[in-house]
């Protein structure tokens, strides 16, 4: 049994209600974290709305804020952050309109944040994370216009600037659906055929160095630009469940990365998956289009997709349905030098 001197909510509570009243304003003197706090409570308690205001303040000031966090500051900052998130999710339960709102402006200060606080702890990102993550399911209750929810999601991707919208459109989709994503995706196919300047040679800024000589900072922002489209082309392919999207946003060159084709072969099989398949069949990807020379014959031999679909084609009935379940996957039009090979059990060779 529990000492009466233990801190717990069963041996406070018998304080009574006056004194552990005298105690939080005791305990909060000097303590602006902890005043906020009660405040904060203490406005949820009187109504949503107001809850929501307070909510408000405290995300205008955090964002007027200029000084610098260091790793000592940065434990406040993220208890301060993660207090607000948390009582946004408070508000959702009774308006999710206005917690959309709020959730929006939350993320609107990473960037700000970040170009003043030491993360190396990954800790503030973190909490921006768990904000993004959140935005799925109070987008859904709230109901927003698709068409509003898309054009923010797609000023959000452009200011992702340090990965706190990381996932945001796999997060999204739900609340999007196809009228969204598909809004969604014109924006950014917009973005991608928009004329970009390039500076005069003698105005270009060198910000740094490396193998290949000066990187300049026009270049860093056109890489980053097209990363920026090709990424969300790719999020909302996979929304979409369209596999020659994604396909489409990998160069040829990329193609033959093996991390790459992988990817591809994936989300090929992926959609062949038959309802109630639980696992995958065993693969090995080979972009070159070759099996591994490296495989020990007798052991194990690898079966190109396309001779059990070649045999299908011109056998009967019964040959079709057994060389179907043979079948690994077909390879998309998109990407005709992908093979994949499936493993099979061979007979050992007679010694």
């Amino acid at each position: 049994m529990a000492s009466r001197k233990t801190l717990n909510a069963k041996n406070l509570e018998a304080l009574g209600i006056e004194r552990l009243a005298e105690l939080l304003i005791e305990i909060s003197r000097g303590n602006a974290a902890a005043q906020r706090r009660l405040r904060l409570e203490l406005a949820g308690a009187t109504s949503p709305a107001d809850m929501a205001q307070e909510i408000r303040k405290r995300l205008t000031a955090i964002a007027r804020s200029r000084s610098f966090v260091d790793w000592h500051q940065r434990k406040a900052l993220v208890a301060d952050l993660e207090t607000q998130r948390q009582a946004i999710s408070q508000v959702a339960k009774v308006d999710a309109a206005e917690a959309l709102d709020l959730l929006w402006r939350f993320m609107a200060l990473a960037n700000s944040i970040f170009n003043r606080c030491d993360d190396s702890s990954g800790s503030v990102i973190a909490v921006f994370q768990a904000a993004c993550r959140n935005l799925g399911d109070i987008a859904i209750a709230a109901n927003p216009g698709l068409t509003v929810l898309a054009e923010q999601a797609y000023r959000a991707l452009i200011e992702n600037e340090y990965g706190q919208y990381d996932g945001l459109i796999e997060v999204l989709a739900p609340a999007l659906g196809a009228t969204g994503l598909d809004h969604l995706r014109q924006l950014v196919l917009k973005l991608s055929q928009e004329p970009r300047q390039k500076p005069d040679a003698e105005d270009r800024k060198v910000v740094g160095w490396g193998m290949g000589g000066p990187l300049y900072a026009d270049d860093l922002a056109e890489r980053h630009h097209s990363s920026v489209v090709r990424m969300a082309l790719e999020a909302i392919a996979d929304a979409q469940g369209d596999v020659d999207a994604f396909i489409a946003q990998q160069s040829e060159k990329a193609r033959g990365v093996p991390s790459v084709a992988v990817e591809i072969a994936q989300r090929l099989l992926a959609a062949l998956m038959r309802p109630g398949l639980r696992s995958m069949p065993s693969i090995r990807i080979d972009p070159a289009g070759s099996p591994s020379s490296g495989s020990r014959p007798g052991s194990m031999f690898w079966k190109p997709w396309d001779e059990p679909m070649r045999r299908r084609r011109s056998a009967g009935p019964a040959s079709r349905a057994h060389s179907t379940r043979s079948t690994c996957a077909p390879i998309s039009s998109a990407c005709p030098t992908l093979r994949i090979w499936r493993l099979r059990s061979a007979p050992s060779p007679m010694r």
